[in-house]
């Protein structure tokens, strides 16, 4: 008896439907599976055989065929257990076969029949709706998260006895609800982090508002102790909250690399990764044997955060700047190539040199001035190009450290730096409204760059006087009309004013001729 049971495979962020037939051939006994299976899948059949027999049914006795089509795409993982078994079991006649079909099944087998998490269940669950399956049978721990899809019944099933019983009568399973937009806005507010926390480093804040207003990458330079990866991670706190449709892209991301918390349905909140320095190349931006989104897809519509930039290896750096520029990453392999999104913006910390106290106010440095150059030259020109403000950051003094009363002292909280940035966001949508792939000021190319950061005179003079005489390199032009660019839309202003293109000046640091002697 021939059986077809309905699977799904992830390939990038994308799914496809799998057709898995079963036939009972008769002859002798014997399992084979074909249609281009990994190792996984192929060794799935001793858990299923076993799951089988353990769950009082019969193992079959005759020679079981399994097809995976289409034959031509590889199948990897163990999440085709379940559809593999129940296909057995209805092609030996031990259960009804006749709505099998109508569903999607996927799931992991342990050898006493119940079933572990799988990979991807957001993109199978689309897919599946796409193609109007009926419903989506999957592990209980994946259940909410498939469950945001609507218009598609979702069962979340702890054991292969459920879903065979559900096969018999499907009053014995509820679909599982997932109300997404109740979900979504009750958890964006949700912080652990503040600014408010953050005593002194005025300029510091002030930066990273600018950044996160424009979507401008940035790097912070300081000693030990001054407080960058403080900042740093207090950055996701004052971007926009995530767009409905934001969210479910970077969910889908993070379903298909494992990467979600248990029984988590969606990402309410910006992502920020902060990967080690020993991360290696296919880690950072996706691949493998089997390509799986790297940090840069992970960060996707939110912060990659890189410490200590100096003390990754050349190689792992240079392999980001083309996705920092394209905001996508192509993976390819001599079978396929996919697509990971990387829409990130990259926030790096570094110290000034080897011993960390280069320009300290107190602490003498000790290192000598090649040494501090060598240091600096770790991180290449063309990465630096892209990125957009250069922040000093100096240790808080006591007096500002020992203060109890942040209000006093001007610490706002992040909801109000969040108000000014939303603010200005929602200028540069207005201005990008007609520009396909353009949302913040970031982003745009050297012609929206021309019509959008026209200068007075006296802001010309004043920029040509920065360039001269603080060596600034040709490739700030650029990035010091964007920033002040968003500098104007913080303070709302239609015009690109002088004051402006001073403060877009002064976040160059590493551009200077002799900065680091």
């Amino acid at each position: 008896m021939l059986v077809k049971v309905s699977g799904s495979a992830v390939q990038g962020v994308q799914a496809i439907t799998i057709t898995i037939e079963v036939d009972d051939t008769g002859g002798m006994t014997g399992y084979f599976i074909v249609g281009l299976p990994d190792n996984a899948v192929k060794e799935s059949l001793e858990r299923i055989v076993s799951a089988i027999k353990n769950n009082g049914f019969d193992r079959p006795r005759t020679k079981i065929l399994v097809n995976m089509a289409p034959a031509d795409i590889r199948k990897e993982g163990s999440a085709y257990d379940l559809p593999i078994a129940l296909g057995m079991l209805a092609a030996s006649g031990q259960i009804a076969a006749d709505f099998l079909s109508d569903y999607i099944i996927m799931g992991e087998l342990s050898l006493d029949g119940s079933l572990q998490p799988i990979r991807g269940a957001l993109p199978m669950a689309i897919q599946a709706r796409n193609e109007q399956f009926k419903g989506m049978i999957l592990p209980a721990a994946n259940a909410r998260e498939a469950a945001l899809v609507n218009n598609l019944e979702v069962y979340g099933v702890h054991h292969i006895l459920e879903v065979i019983d559900f096969f018999r009568d499907p009053s014995t399973l509820k679909p599982v609800v997932v109300n997404t937009r109740e979900e979504f806005f009750e958890n964006q507010q949700h912080f652990e982090l503040d600014f408010s926390d953050v005593k002194g480093q005025e300029n510091v804040k002030r930066a990273l508002e600018i950044a996160a207003a424009g979507g401008h990458n940035a790097i912070l330079i300081g000693p030990p102790g001054a407080g960058k990866t403080m900042l740093a991670k207090r950055l996701p706190t004052i971007l926009p909250p995530l767009t409905l449709h934001e969210a479910l892209e970077t969910t889908k991301i993070h379903s298909v690399a494992g990467k979600l918390p248990g029984h988590a349905s969606l990402i309410a909140q910006r992502p920020f990764r902060a990967p080690h320095h020993t991360v290696s190349d296919a880690a950072l931006v996706g691949g493998g044997g089997v390509p799986q989104p790297g940090e840069i897809s992970l960060a996707h519509n939110g912060v990659l955060f890189l410490d200590e930039l100096p003390e990754f290896k050349r190689t792992v750096l240079e392999v980001m700047r083309q996705p920092m520029e394209e905001r996508h990453v192509t993976i390819s392999r001599a079978r396929l190539s996919v697509d990971f999104p990387a829409s990130f913006m990259l926030i790096a910390s570094m110290n000034p040199c080897p011993c960390g106290y280069y320009n300290h106010p107190e602490k003498q440095c000790s290192c000598a001035p090649v040494a501090v150059q060598r240091y600096l030259n770790k991180v290449s020109g063309p990465l630096l190009d892209r990125i957009d403000l250069h922040v000093e950051v100096t240790p808080v003094s006591f007096s500002e450290l020992s203060s109890e009363n942040l209000q006093k002292n001007g610490a706002e909280d992040s909801a109000t730096i969040r108000a000014r940035v939303i603010k200005a966001r929602e200028l540069q949508e207005q201005r990008f409204a007609d520009q396909e792939g353009i949302y913040c000021n970031a982003q745009m190319g050297t012609r929206q760059l021309r019509e959008v950061c026209a200068i007075s005179p006296v802001g010309a003079k004043l920029l040509k006087t920065a360039m001269e005489r603080l060596n600034l390199s040709a490739r700030a032009y650029d990035r010091i009309l964007k920033v002040s660019r968003t500098i104007a839309d913080l303070a709302g202003s239609e015009m690109i004013r002088p004051e402006f293109l001073a403060e877009a000046i002064q976040y160059r640091s590493l551009d200077r001729e002799g900065w680091a002697g």
